[in-house]
């Protein structure tokens, strides 16, 4: 063991000596230092100039947006919103316009239809009580022919002249009064004595008072001019 302790001591002193004796008699190699490496770095600019460099493909790069003031952006925000809540306005405005133009057609059909109905209505009505003021009418004045007939036959002689067959058509021209204005022959009967005699019946009767109790519109349209037929058999009105 002592042995080996001393082996290791007189190592480690030889070692000790031997880098004493490098440190103090060591000097550097100046020409081997400065020259080489200026030699090795004029070959390495020579060789990385000749070199050319493959030209890179710059990709374009967007531009983001310039940032805007938290102010400004909160402005277009509230302006966007503003115009959105106009235009929906309008919209709603447009739409409730139509609404009620809708509506105004659709109560002016119904009236136009209500209106045509009542129209229709009242001229049904119309019709049926033109209808039974004229059978009423027609009635009054039937009654009212009747008395003419009487009247006329009670003044008409009959000529000796008269044949069957023969047949006159007398007009008469009356007045609201009942009176008889005019008697015009309308159609011989070619007998002259027969004419005459229908004539004179008409004249001798004169005025026929009962015809004052009539309405305007019956007197006009019945009795303003009557026609009356006279033949030996019959006298017809």
């Amino acid at each position: 063991m002592t042995n080996y302790l001393i082996a290791i001591l007189s190592s480690l002193v030889i070692h000790g000596l031997v880098i004493f004796a490098l440190v103090i008699s060591w000097e550097p190699d100046t020409r081997r230092i400065v020259l080489q490496p200026q030699y090795i770095q004029a070959e390495l600019v020579q060789l990385a100039a000749t070199q050319k460099p493959e030209p890179k493909k710059i990709k374009p790069v967007a531009r983001a947006a310039p940032k805007r003031p938290v102010q400004q952006q909160q402005a277009v925000a509230k302006k966007k919103q503003l115009e959105a809540e106009r235009r929906a306005a309008e919209a709603r405005a447009r739409e409730q316009a139509q609404r009620e133009r809708q509506a105004e057609q659709q109560r002016k059909r119904q009236a136009e239809l209500r209106a045509a109905k009542e129209a229709e209505f009242a001229e049904t009505l119309a019709r049926e009580q033109m209808l039974l003021n004229t059978q009423e009418d027609q009635r009054v004045a039937n009654s009212y022919m009747q008395l003419i007939q009487q009247r006329l036959s009670k003044n008409w002689s009959r000529p000796p002249s008269a044949r069957l067959g023969m047949e006159v058509v007398v007009e008469l021209n009356l007045v609201p009064t009942g009176r008889i204005v005019g008697v015009t022959i309308v159609k011989s009967s070619n007998d002259t004595a027969f004419d005459r005699a229908a004539e004179q019946a008409a004249l001798k009767v004169e005025q026929l008072t009962e015809l004052q109790n009539l309405p305007g519109r019956i007197f006009e349209k019945y009795f303003r001019k009557v026609v009356v037929i006279f033949s030996p058999e019959d006298l017809r009105l």
